[in-house]
């Protein structure tokens, strides 16, 4: 059986762009799907739009949202994840003092040993921030487990990794762009931290494409390629993977998707 994991930030809750997100959601036909951003949705009636697109009951076995903690605006950017796998259970991280948004731990039913997803939307801004939340999420899990295990960790983590093309004057175009989350210059510290915990970056081992760039942003007259979603995948699971996938989302929102497909065997 064909494994599709598909990330996407759906900015501000959707909201009037919901049918071409739908739209979207149905065609790509992801397995495993996280959101983030999912502003809005306590009622639940968007999330039973996304499992109907996907054609799983809206029910606990299949559909979670993660309660983000409130910023100091009062709203909640929670996450979301829709499985065709079901859900032995979902834990959501958010607590303020290490979680900027947050992070929702599940287990998926695999029919033989569980596969552990971490569904994240990492602090927007900065990276310090950020770092507290990787190394959190570093004590959520037993190194032993990971080595052996099926593990993954999707979301718009908010972080730049060393691996991407940027370009050698980077600094200059976010310095001129005042773009302040990233640092000045740019740092790299939460991806490399996670990749020093032996996370695999699925873009970077298997490109379906040479597209890369999931936040292209324009600021004071700077148009900049980002990227900051990523789905990472444990040792086990990688040797599964069959490749990853930018997915160009139009102006359903001001991030485009990224898949994993992975193999059965």
């Amino acid at each position: 059986m064909l494994l599709k994991v598909m990330t996407l930030n759906i900015l501000m809750g959707g909201e009037e762009r919901m049918p071409l997100l739908l739209a979207l959601i149905t065609r790509e036909n992801p397995d495993v799907l996280v959101l983030q951003e999912c502003l809005g949705w306590e009622d639940g009636e968007r999330l039973r739009q996304v499992a109907a697109a996907l054609g799983l009951p809206a029910t606990d076995a299949h559909v979670r949202l993660g309660t983000a903690r409130p910023r100091p605006s009062g709203s909640r950017y929670h996450v979301a994840v829709a499985s065709r796998l079901p859900l032995r259970s979902a834990r959501a991280h958010a607590n303020a003092h290490f979680i900027g948004h947050c992070l929702l731990e599940c287990e998926l039913e695999t029919g033989a040993e569980p596969l552990t997803l971490f569904a994240a939307h990492f602090d927007a801004h900065q990276e310090a921030l950020r770092f507290v939340e990787a190394r959190y999420l570093r004590s959520l899990i037993d190194p032993a487990a990971f080595g052996a295990r099926d593990f993954i960790l999707a979301g718009d983590l908010n972080s730049l990794s060393r691996a991407d093309p940027y370009p050698v004057d980077l600094a200059d175009h976010v310095r001129r762009a005042r773009v302040d989350k990233y640092g000045h210059p740019p740092r790299f510290d939460v991806i490399d931290d996670l990749e020093s915990f032996g996370w695999l970056d699925t873009l970077r081992l298997k490109p379906g494409s040479s597209q890369w760039v999931t936040a292209r942003r324009q600021r004071e007259g700077e148009a900049i390629d980002f990227r900051t979603d990523y789905v990472f995948t444990s040792p086990a699971l990688a040797r599964r993977l069959i490749a990853a996938h930018v997915v160009d989302v139009g102006s359903a929102s001001d991030h485009h998707a990224l898949t994993a497909s992975f193999s059965d065997a």
